[in-house]
């Protein structure tokens, strides 16, 4: 395979559709979907990617019907507790961005506890974006911004002037985001064949080159994941700018 992008995001759609196409519970899309992502997290440490980011939760999902929702916090339960030791030992290393706010304290802890043991570690960096959305991000960053000039300045008003903002820059306000410490996203795939972001990394996803695959979440494959792939390296990424940059 030719060179890989550094960091792959993928919103994980289709696992409701999936199952009312055969007259199942959408509980059995989700926990078919799961399979999914174990398959394809195992898969991306194998080829060497460094970055894979999974849109597991966000913060509109929690509008769902109780039942669903409360699905879907067993099946988190259930990976977190049952991977934990698999991605342990295959280097990787787990981290979740999101606000946490109305996760359950015992899920919390679990990924405390995943985090801690696999923070070492130096093959792929998974990140599940749960109870997530790029809206907030965006606005909890420029509080946390705000806040943060204000602690240096004293006078907020004062930092923020037109003729005062040689230290506010994109690279500044960045590191503000729950994603501070990751690279931008180079791709971005969505299955299901819907065509749009739903508020998932709105602020790392300006340059992205987007894929939307057709298959529902449960029956994508290493072999669609490794095709879009092979789209990937044979865009020209061109950044605004009139020259193109070969990904490969």
């Amino acid at each position: 395979m030719s060179v890989l992008p550094q960091h792959i995001a993928i919103i994980m759609d289709g696992n409701g559709r999936w199952a009312k196409a055969r007259r199942l519970p959408r509980t059995a899309g989700h926990k078919k979907g799961v399979d999914a992502t174990k398959a394809i997290v195992k898969h991306a440490g194998e080829i060497g990617l460094q970055y894979l980011t999974l849109y597991a939760f966000s913060t509109e999902n929690w509008q769902r019907p109780a039942d669903e929702v409360n699905d879907l916090m067993g099946l988190l339960r259930f990976y977190l507790k049952s991977e934990a030791a698999e991605l342990h030992k295959n280097n990787v290393r787990l981290r979740v961005i999101g606000t946490r706010d109305n996760l359950s304290k015992d899920i919390i802890d679990m990924i405390d506890h995943l985090e801690g043991l696999s923070k070492n570690n130096t093959g792929l960096n998974l990140t599940l974006a749960l109870d997530y959305g790029g809206r907030q991000e965006i606005m909890n960053a420029v509080q946390s911004f705000i806040a943060a000039k204000a602690a240096t300045h004293g006078d907020i008003d004062s930092s923020l002037r037109r003729d005062d903002k040689s230290d506010i820059d994109e690279k500044e306000f960045g590191k503000h985001l729950y994603t501070h410490d990751l690279p931008d996203p180079d791709l971005l795939i969505r299955t299901s064949g819907e065509m749009r972001i739903s508020n998932f990394l709105l602020w790392q996803c300006a340059y992205s080159e987007f894929i939307f695959h057709d298959k529902y979440w449960p029956d994508f494959t290493v072999d669609d994941f490794d095709n879009c792939i092979t789209d990937y390296q044979n865009r020209d990424r061109r950044y605004g700018t009139v020259e193109s940059v070969k990904v490969t």
